[in-house]
């Protein structure tokens, strides 16, 4: 049986527009800094608080922006499907790893992509973004 996380993540570019990926500690791949939402919390309460756990980063509303709705495999659990609330948003400062976050990546774009990313990242955010540019 599969099972669906219900979460929410963000595309966070520097002032080099590039994107900022998260790698969680004992898994393999990159993905967008977020999480799960928990019962009851809507999907920009959960993205705000997930990225002051992982990255000590507060954002108002205002900065973020929503990208759009994906599903897709999740990269790291078995059976499982993601449903996510993707945002955007521009860092205003260096950000450090924190809570369960082992290693941060930065991406440009523009460059080959490499192996290690997350199939919602590859399939779905990258060729959004990729529109609006």
């Amino acid at each position: 049986m599969k099972t669906t996380l219900h979460i929410a993540a963000a595309c966070l570019f520097d002032e080099q527009g590039r994107l900022l990926l998260v790698r969680k500690r004992n898994t393999r791949f990159f993905m967008l800094p977020g999480g799960k939402r928990e019962p009851g919390e809507d999907a920009l309460s959960a993205l705000k608080r997930e990225l002051h756990e992982e990255l000590e980063l507060q954002l108002d509303d205002t900065a973020l922006q929503p990208l759009g709705q994906f599903q897709a495999p999740a990269a790291n659990e078995a059976d499982t499907w993601l449903q996510a609330d993707i945002y955007r948003a521009a860092l205003p400062h260096a950000v450090q790893a924190a809570a369960e976050l082992e290693e941060l990546r930065w991406l440009d774009t523009e460059q080959p992509l490499p192996n290690d990313l997350a199939p919602l990242l590859r399939e779905h955010v990258l060729p959004a973004l990729q529109r609006l540019m």
